[in-house]
């Protein structure tokens, strides 16, 4: 891991497109601002972590389930 001291309004630049800005310190929250492509998603780690095991579960289907779905459309 790659640790930085910043101090307000001073930035990192992550490639040519991504840039993070300390825009204050307020006791013990930072305030950052994140300047990067539209096309790049962008969320706090509990909601990346939440969204990932969301989409886990939503890709595991019961294999039962998918045979009794299979056998009920070729009854039709």
């Amino acid at each position: 891991m790659l640790v930085l001291t910043r101090k307000p309004n001073q930035s990192i630049q992550i490639g040519d497109d991504i840039e993070i800005k300390v825009l204050g310190i307020d006791g013990d929250q930072i305030k950052i601002g994140i300047n990067a492509p539209k096309n790049i998603d962008i969320h706090r780690k509990e909601i990346f972590l939440s969204i990932q095991e969301e989409n886990s579960n939503a890709a595991s289907v019961d294999t039962d389930l998918i045979k009794k779905l299979s056998g009920v459309v070729k009854n039709k």
